[in-house]
């Protein structure tokens, strides 16, 4: 019986990891074909999802995937597709880790990007602009994005009881 548990919850978890994977894919990808996902001006709603580890460990796993996959159907350049998913799998373990401070769960996920995403701008993409002007506009967007959008996400799945995630 206790193997029959053991394997229930590794399906839960492995299908978790997937759904939140394919969210945040079609999200970053929609928001893709309106140009907001990438550049020195980034509003990818799909950073809302940041704050999943709050609710569950197989969101770290599927934040990060699901980066990876985005980054790669959106055609980035290798840099971006390793260390923008190296990012997302920062903010991931930083929010599980953040889990009992609610308020600051989504911290991690804006200082990763703010830091690593700049130079990948800079350098990879050859983009106009100081590295700390790219700072500014990737953590503007990360605050909206992240933060915002990403506390009212988990203000209303608590508020709600959202039981999907336990």
């Amino acid at each position: 019986m206790n193997q029959l548990k053991k394997h229930r919850h590794n399906s839960l978890f492995l299908c978790q990891a997937g759904l939140i994977a394919a969210i945040y894919t079609v999200l970053t990808v929609f928001v893709g074909a309106l140009g907001l996902a990438n550049g020195a001006i980034q509003f990818r709603i799909s950073e809302a999802l940041c704050v999943l580890p709050f609710f569950t460990a197989a969101a770290i796993p599927g934040l990060t995937v699901g980066c990876l996959i985005s980054n790669l159907l959106m055609s980035c350049i290798w840099q971006d597709v390793v260390f923008g998913t190296l990012a997302t799998l920062i903010g991931a373990l930083g929010a599980y880790g953040l889990r009992r401070l609610p308020w600051l769960v989504p911290l991690p996920t804006v200082l990763s990007n703010t830091l690593i995403i700049p130079p990948i701008l800079a350098y990879g993409y050859h983009m106009e602009g100081a590295i700390p002007f790219l700072m500014l506009t990737v953590g503007i967007g990360e605050v909206l994005s992240a933060y915002l959008c990403g506390m009212l996400l988990l203000l209303t799945m608590r508020r709600y009881n959202v039981s999907f995630f336990r």
